[in-house]
């Protein structure tokens, strides 16, 4: 397949994908307007505690429409739970009322803090994406806005799922926010509205980079006793990548989406390399992580401009973490340093110099935070009951990303509609789990799990 003929089938696709589930599961349904206007309190559930999960319930109770209370708290772990709602009560000791019998644990506790809520009400969801698609399904079952971290999905059965989920949820008039935060970013709105009116003329070219030291859950040691497959999985999410995506997901989506946003469209392929290097620990162990040290990427636009990402995960080395874009008439830094560092600039010239420099962001300080941001907005739209869905960019966000890791994962170049209609789902009839339920990824006599053989396993990952 061409890219043209390859980019017209994605777009196609996009439009169309889960249509006829979506509304004809609607027919002759009524929908009614679902949304908290005014003063009226807006409860919230937070559903995945720990890391992005607190920080993005911090986020609901600071936002600029109140009033916002967090009623109910849902994860596997109770002492993830318990931290985060000793951090969030010490922060926010008025708005959070989550007492003992609206704290709830295990697999089916997502449903148990969802029934807590009233129609319009908020969930975040802040658990591994493989479980998204199902959380997010009782969500729109429910009438609940919904705010989900990214990445939405690490897989294509799961991406067809979520378009439908998406579309359902529009039909339905729920907002749904999701954790994208650069396209939140004052500073980067700004700069892709001069990109896109020709300021540094044609995108010729763009590069991604995130490079440093092994973060989150990157590396993990064969499971210690007491605890099952299953749980220690998931409580080690970027090590696997059924549940994650790995670290390329997780960890590289936000330049992915921001120089697919900075070019106005998504890659329609890509070829890469990848490579383990050093996976044993100071002790002498070996790490079980099905992740690469190192990946490098090249995407390809459908008019031929290629995209290189750079990510490595690597003590010693060079560390570099930004996004620019080359054109015609110049070059742009979209992000400084990090996944939206401050500020954006434009040069005329290749060079990014002071001489050079024809603009620079400059962000009021109540807007510098991102992550602030898109929560007011997702309040916004709930208050003004405002047309808000972010799930079909989202899903195209992860799509790309996990063509990438695709491609280094197995050797082959792999286009977005490769991605879409593979039929490995990594984690079958994840919906059903229970806390004895056997994991998706089994270990060897060993303790080892599966890692991507390159060239040798070429039609799925592991």
């Amino acid at each position: 397949m061409n890219s043209l003929q390859a980019s017209t089938s994605r777009r196609e696709f996009i439009k169309t994908s889960g249509k006829s589930a979506a509304f004809s599961a609607l027919a002759n349904v009524a929908i009614s307007p679902v949304h908290a206007a005014g003063s009226e309190l807006i409860q919230v559930a937070l559903v995945g505690c720990g890391g992005r999960g607190g920080g993005a319930a911090a986020n609901a109770l600071s936002v600029k429409r109140g009033p916002v209370k967090l009623v109910a708290m849902a994860d596997l772990f109770p002492e993830r739970l318990a931290n985060d709602l000793n951090k969030l009560q010490q922060q926010f000791p008025s708005q959070v009322d989550v007492p003992p019998d609206r704290q709830f644990l295990g697999f089916a506790a997502y449903q148990k803090a969802m029934d807590c809520l009233k129609p319009g009400d908020i969930v975040i969801f802040a658990t591994p994406p493989a479980f998204r698609w199902a959380h997010f399904t009782y969500a729109i079952q429910k009438g609940l806005n919904v705010f989900m971290e990214k990445p939405l999905t690490v897989d294509g059965p799961t991406s067809k799922r979520m378009f439908a989920l998406g579309q359902e949820a529009s039909a339905k008039n729920l907002k749904v926010g999701v954790g994208l935060m650069s396209r939140h970013s004052r500073a980067l709105q700004e700069l892709a509205d001069r990109v896109h009116n020709g300021e540094i003329g044609e995108i010729i070219l763009q590069r991604g980079y995130r490079m440093h030291g092994p973060g989150g859950y990157f590396l993990s040691l064969p499971k210690p006793a007491g605890i099952t497959d299953l749980l220690y999985q998931v409580k080690r999410f970027h090590s696997f990548i059924w549940a994650s995506g790995g670290c390329y997901n997780d960890f590289y989506i936000h330049i992915i989406d921001q120089l697919g946003w900075m070019k106005n469209e998504w890659p329609v392929k890509a070829q890469a390399l990848g490579g383990r290097h050093y996976k044993v620990s100071p002790e002498g162990v070996g790490y079980v992580d099905q992740n690469f040290d190192v990946y490098s990427v090249e995407y390809t636009y459908s008019d031929g401009t290629k995209f290189f990402f750079d990510g490595r995960c690597m003590n010693g080395c060079e560390e570099i973490y930004t996004s620019c874009l080359q054109g015609t008439k110049g070059m742009g830094i979209a992000s400084k340093s990090g996944d939206c560092g401050l500020p954006s600039s434009l040069y005329k010239s290749q060079r990014a110099t002071a001489a050079d420099l024809i603009w620079e962001s400059k962000v009021s300080p109540a807007e510098e935070d991102p992550y602030q941001n898109e929560w007011n907005d997702l309040m916004d739209a709930i208050r003004d009951d405002k047309p808000y869905n972010e799930v079909k960019r989202g899903v195209e966000a992860s799509l790309v990303s996990s063509m990438g890791r695709m491609a280094a994962n197995t050797g082959r170049e792999i286009t977005f509609d490769e991605m879409l209609q593979c039929e490995h789902n990594m984690a079958p009839d994840i919906e059903k789990f229970t806390m004895d339920s056997p994991a998706p990824l089994l270990a060897d006599a060993n303790g080892k799990y599966p890692v991507p053989q390159p060239g040798i396993v070429t039609t799925r990952e592991y």
